[in-house]
């Protein structure tokens, strides 16, 4: 299977993701995408330094994960591309920061080690709660949630129409480089010669391929705005989920509960 058809398929996995009928997936979609971005808010508002009081908020993408029954390892391999580079943020930030902080046996800890874990651990968190968001709530429902928060219709048109162009485009790169594999066979991928006239083919392609798909929606109603159904009503359920995470995220904030429990048992 060549890479393109993987990625297709890997695309697609998303919306099956999405489909499934777990305790998550039945929450309400704007119960879940302003519980993600409180998340998110209160997980980057932690100290530089303060990697202990941050790795309590392990515990909101795990105890989602199970009850999504979504595997850790699902989660992370369709990471795996961002996640480097999400690590490679604060990976400068031992040769600036060297002040020493703490002495663990004859390991010296200073202020930039500290700062580029406590960096890497709030992206790494940040991104694992996108993925549940994305892992357990349709895009058209993710965009109708996001029109309710009053986000302008445009971004939200914008937003959805890119999503599903993305599988357009991967059925165009297949079907071009299925021909070109045709007209150069055992060829090892496409040569260097042809990358401009194959990009640019694939520019022209994409150019007609949107134009029709544009025209087809006119005539199907589109004036330039998607009006989304309320496929979902909210229930009690959903606002006690709402307000039990985000009192959670903000006492996990103000008090340093591993620090605290460490001051217990010691």
């Amino acid at each position: 299977m060549t890479d393109i058809y993987k990625a297709a398929r890997e695309f697609h996995e998303m919306d099956e993701l999405a489909e499934r009928d777990s305790a998550v997936h039945l929450l309400h979609p704007l119960v879940k995408l302003i519980v993600t971005i409180i998340y998110i808010l209160i997980t980057v508002s932690f100290h530089k330094y303060d990697l202990y009081g941050l790795t309590v908020m392990i515990l909101y993408p795990v105890i989602m994960l199970f009850l999504s029954d979504v595997s850790v390892r699902i989660c992370f391999y369709k990471l795996r591309f961002v996640l480097p580079l999400i690590c490679a943020v604060g990976i400068i930030n031992p040769f600036f920061d060297r002040s020493i902080l703490l002495h663990i046996g004859g390991l010296t800890i200073t202020g930039g080690v500290l700062s580029m874990f406590t960096l890497m651990l709030k992206g790494v968190l940040c991104l694992m709660a996108s993925f549940i968001l994305a892992a357990t709530t349709s895009i058209d429902l993710l965009c109708g949630a996001l029109r309710k928060i009053h986000v302008p219709g445009i971004i939200v048109t914008l937003i959805l129409l890119t999503y599903r162009y993305v599988s357009v485009m991967m059925e165009e790169v297949s079907v071009m480089t299925t021909a070109y594999r045709l007209r150069a066979p055992g060829q090892n991928g496409i040569h260097v010669s042809a990358w401009g006239s194959f990009l640019g083919q694939l520019l022209l392609r994409s150019m007609d391929k949107a134009e029709e798909l544009y025209i087809s929606m006119q005539l199907r109603g589109f004036n330039h705005e998607f009006y989304y159904a309320d496929s979902k009503t909210l229930k009690f359920s959903d606002i006690l989920f709402c307000t039990v995470a985000v009192v959670v995220f903000v006492v996990c904030r103000l008090i340093n509960i591993p620090v605290l429990l460490g001051g217990l048992f010691v």
